[in-house]
Order: C-alpha cells, then structure tokens, then sequence
C-alpha cells in the first residue's frame, strides 16, 4: 500500500516539474508579447461594424479586435479566433495534472468505498 502512495506522488511530482519547465520555457522564447503594437483603448465600450476577432491571453475571443481587448484590459495572445477549449493561458501539462490528480481521487474514493485501503 505504501507502493501505491509513493508511485502517485512521484508521478504528481514529474508533471509538476514538466509544468513549470514549460511554463519557464514559454516566459524564455517570447510568448505573449504584445501582438497588436500597444494600441491603446481610445472610448469605451468599443463600437465596430466590421469583426477583427482577436483572442486574449484569457481564452476570449475579442471581437471587435485590439481595441476592444484594451478596454478589458487584457493582452493578446494571436490575432484570429480563440480555440475551443483552449482554457486561456494554462499550459496543457497543467491541464493534464488536474485530470491525474481527479482521476486519482475517484480511484482512492472507491477503494476506501469498497473497503480497500
């Protein structure tokens, strides 16, 4: 049983670590430098008649482009749509040690249910 506890947290550790290396190698290489040249916002709330989507370090789509993205005062991360489930600026390693530490929840949950641990 202490097999068992000592394999998940080295296994929690090594995602963490691959995390925050791609975290730190994001922040080296340059990602979210400002993509629309500091525009700045001239009056909110922003009034378009033609959509310039952008999306946002935050995973929203910004639809009247970088304008509208300085009134809410976020930066942006490309110009064009957001993708679907993007989730922001959460790298997907991250993302993936949420699901092992979920997963590993309901599996404790259900063998102290079940009486085996």
């Amino acid at each position: 049983m202490t097999g068992i506890y000592y394999l998940s947290g080295v296994l929690i550790a090594g995602i963490l670590v691959l995390c925050v290396m791609q975290a730190v190698k994001g922040e080296v290489s340059g990602e979210g430098k400002e993509v629309c040249g500091g525009v700045a916002a001239v009056s909110c709330p922003v009034k378009c008649f033609r959509t310039d989507p952008v999306c946002g370090v935050d995973g929203v789509t910004y639809w009247c482009g970088c304008t509208e993205a300085a009134c809410a005062g976020a930066q942006v991360a490309k110009l064009g749509f957001c993708e679907v489930g993007s989730g922001g600026s959460v790298h997907l390693c991250c993302q993936a040690l949420l699901l092992v530490h979920i997963v590993w929840l309901i599996v404790l949950g259900f063998s102290i249910f079940f009486g085996l641990f």
